[in-house]
């Protein structure tokens, strides 16, 4: 039986028939990016000295359960000649003609690596994870002794931050933030000088633009670069619509800056005050609901009675449980300015409390970077001993880590009302007002709280059932 390896109708085979220099693909989780970078070295397999590479940011995205990898080798296996290996480089080869390499450049400075190489064909998957210093580079690189013209092709998801989003602008509405469809697939010509590009409708407009810089007729022929972008969604992925009909679901369940990025290939939206929490969006309770399978406080802990402002800085500490039922509570804030004397104190006195009030809670703080952090940690678990502590190093920004507890707090797109419980209490106020403001307020300590007790829940395996009785007040030992 042959196996037939083709693009799906739509931007996938547009993507795979654009004769660009540059084709960037995407714009929206589960359009086949990958699927449909991995297949473009398939058509130049037999050509001998066609050398192609394929990049990612970090290594594990390459060698991970359904890294590159895994996906390469789902496609090529069984292809006559095809040849894969681990080493020295994660590679295929092709008939002993082509090459196909997979590597990561994770720093900038990785790219040096790639020095004096000549690589017919370049791609990027997830483009938006790159600096913009490492695709110039890498496209220096770009050059070919084997009859194929070199080629560069990338994919992406949407971030309205990146440089990735300023670079395809024309092909965006600046409204909306969605492509414009009827400028999907169209080329336009490009000439970077000086470290700033330069839009043209016509190649000749981009030569004459490189020789009005002083740039001679041969080099800014060269120096001329053809650039389109092909927006696709998971709707134009036929195949992954049918074989995985919830993934649209889990999209669906994003927080709205997500699920605009995602699911409908937003490249304006960003994180905002209201668009992540919002007060209506709860369930307010008079009690503490007896189903609670687990409990954990976190913390988000100032070092200093001071930030770097001048302002008064907070200990928060925010307790979170999870419902049987799949709901989360949130029974008690703690955000006090305090010396970093007392903030010790404070923990210590807050974890007697808790497990005197909700029995089982797991402390959850942040370690700082560095050996301070690192004698911090030990000093926090010498205090704590007999309670059950979690420490762990923060990683990604402060929205990042909030946008899980986001989801649920918004519920799914349909939804009025979210997968989150508030206990009515004295601390509300404050509590929904940083909330609310978050990521644009001066002070974010009970949201990174919030999100450290959250992500510890659902990323823990130390479940117990709820207390058959008493133990559970309305309100902890301070206010």
């Amino acid at each position: 039986m042959v196996r037939e390896i083709k693009p799906q109708r739509g931007p996938q085979e547009k993507f795979l028939a654009t004769c660009a220099d540059i084709a960037i693909y995407g714009g929206a989780a589960g359009g086949g990016k990958t699927y449909a970078l991995l297949m473009e070295p398939l058509r130049y397999m037999n050509v001998l000295g066609y050398r192609a590479v394929i990049y990612r940011n970090q290594f594990n995205q390459i060698n991970s359960s359904g890294g590159l990898w895994d996906e390469s080798t789902d496609m090529y296996q069984g292809i006559p000649g095809a040849v894969g290996a681990r080493s020295p480089k994660y590679h295929w080869t092709f008939r002993n003609k082509a090459s196909l390499y997979f590597d990561f450049l994770h720093r900038d400075d990785d790219v040096y690596k790639w020095q004096g190489a000549q690589i017919t064909f370049i791609g990027f998957d997830e483009l938006t994870h790159f600096s913009e210093n490492q695709f110039f580079y890498m496209l220096s690189r770009n050059r070919s002794i084997c009859g194929v013209r070199p080629y560069v092709r990338a994919t992406c998801n949407p971030d309205a931050d990146s440089w990735v989003a300023e670079f395809i602008k024309w092909w965006i509405d600046p409204d909306t933030g969605y492509p414009i469809q009827e400028r999907s697939g169209k080329i336009r010509w490009m000439v970077r000088l000086d470290e700033v590009i330069y839009w043209f409708d016509t190649k000749q407009d981009a030569v004459n633009a490189a020789i009005d810089h002083g740039i001679d007729h041969e080099k800014a022929a060269v120096m001329a670069k053809s650039v389109t972008f092909i927006a696709s969604t998971l709707q134009d992925n036929k195949i992954l619509m049918r074989n995985d009909p919830g993934y649209m679901a889990n999209l669906l369940a994003l927080p709205l800056v997500e699920r605009e990025r995602l699911l409908y290939g937003n490249w304006k939206i960003k994180a905002a005050a209201g668009l992540m929490f919002k007060r209506t969006q709860v369930t307010m309770v008079e009690q503490i609901p007896k189903d609670v399978i687990l409990w954990c406080r976190g913390w988000d802990l100032a070092a200093t009675s001071e930030d770097e402002k001048g302002n008064p800085a907070y200990t928060a500490g925010v307790l979170i449980g999870k419902r049987r039922n799949g709901r989360y509570i949130v029974a008690d804030v703690i955000n006090k300015r305090l010396a970093a004397s007392e903030v010790r104190k404070l923990v210590l006195m807050t974890a007697q409390a808790d497990r005197a009030a909700y029995g089982r809670v797991v402390q959850r703080l942040p370690q700082d970077p560095g050996q301070a952090g690192k004698d911090q940690a030990q000093s926090y678990m010498k205090l704590l001993s007999g309670f059950i502590v979690k420490i762990m190093p923060e990683s990604g920004d402060k929205v990042t880590r909030a946008e899980p507890f986001s989801a649920m707090w918004q519920g799914t797109e349909t939804m009025e009302i979210g997968f989150v419980d508030v206990l009515i209490a004295a601390w509300n106020g404050p509590f929904f007002n940083q909330y609310e403001s978050f990521p644009q307020s001066d002070f974010k300590d009970m949201v990174d709280a919030g999100s450290s007790s959250f992500n510890e829940i659902e990323n823990g395996r130390t479940y117990s059932d709820p207390p058959t009785g008493g133990g559970l007040n309305k309100s902890s030992y301070w206010r």
